[in-house]
């Protein structure tokens, strides 16, 4: 809808990735990364909006995420629902995965890549930040308990830096060393209105049969590239990975192989692909 109210010929792009409107409707659409990264800068072209990432977010209301929208509206606290985020993200999205830091009295919810984005980190990031404040907003009753939203962007000039700060209603900075928002740690624990213990455990273990019926679909490779990148305190052994998917390393190094990859390849792209991140961020 997007590219179509920005005058793009929808039909041409959607046939040049090999989908067509009717194929919309199903429940998955597969993409390679670099079929998916041609196919966002593509609709950035034809929409002529360099902030699509933006106008998208704002299109992911916080009740358009099924069972994660369903999961987090009937949660007891904030603290549960960036829990379900960190947990289950990859329901919605793989492309970045959400982790929390306490600053003294702030906590920062923290956006980081687990692939090189490249050329669509503005479009992914903005977009989903931004989704992912719609749904605080939507469990709040629109109390918005972000204080601060913060991007490892440019600036992007001051018309679409002024469309951001409207859209997150309250202060955006970019050019930072981390991307996410930031709230007061007092807030998380604090009930909300629409909390049901009944309705959260039940949703939360579908989003566990969800994420799980997911990761089996998905290549080892990918798993272990997820793993690493997702321990902040170092890098887990081989022995220790094999450990979490409940297989011997043999039998782990063997299925890596199959995919054409091993765990010292994939860690030395996990290493090349934070080292950018920290030259990046300064």
């Amino acid at each position: 809808e997007l590219v179509r109210s920005g005058g793009g010929d929808t039909d041409a792009w959607l046939a040049r990735a090999g989908l067509s409107p009717s194929s919309l409707d199903e429940t998955a659409v597969g993409f390679s990364l670099a079929g998916f990264q041609t196919f966002v800068l593509e609709a950035v072209r034809l929409s002529q909006e360099p902030a699509l990432g933006l106008l998208l977010g704002s299109r992911l209301l916080g009740n358009t995420h099924g069972v994660l929208s369903y999961a987090a509206l009937n949660s007891g606290s904030l603290r549960q629902v960036l829990g379900l985020f960190e947990q289950f993200l990859a329901l919605r999205t793989t492309l970045v995965a959400v982790s929390q830091e306490a600053h003294g009295e702030t906590l920062r919810v923290v956006f980081r890549e687990t692939v090189p984005l490249g050329d669509i980190r503005r479009v992914a990031l903005e977009t989903v930040v931004l989704a992912l404040r719609n749904i605080l907003d939507f469990i709040t009753l629109g109390a918005n308990p972000i204080r601060r939203t913060g991007f490892d962007l440019p600036d992007p000039g001051e018309r679409d830096a002024a469309l951001a700060r409207e859209l997150f209603r309250g202060e955006v900075i970019y050019g930072q060393a981390w991307t996410g928002f930031e709230m007061p740690l007092g807030l998380l624990d604090q009930p909300l209105k629409m909390a049901d213990p009944a309705a959260y455990r039940d949703a939360a273990r579908i989003c566990g049969a969800e994420l799980e019926a997911m990761r089996r679909q998905v290549s080892m490779a990918a798993r272990v590239r997820r793993v690493l990148l997702e321990d902040r305190n170092g890098f887990p052994s081989l022995p220790v990975v094999a450990r979490l998917f409940h297989m011997t390393t043999r039998t782990l190094h063997r299925r890596l192989v199959a995919e054409g990859t091993s765990f010292a390849k994939i860690l030395d792209e996990v290493r090349h692909r934070l080292a950018v991140e920290h030259l990046r961020a300064g």
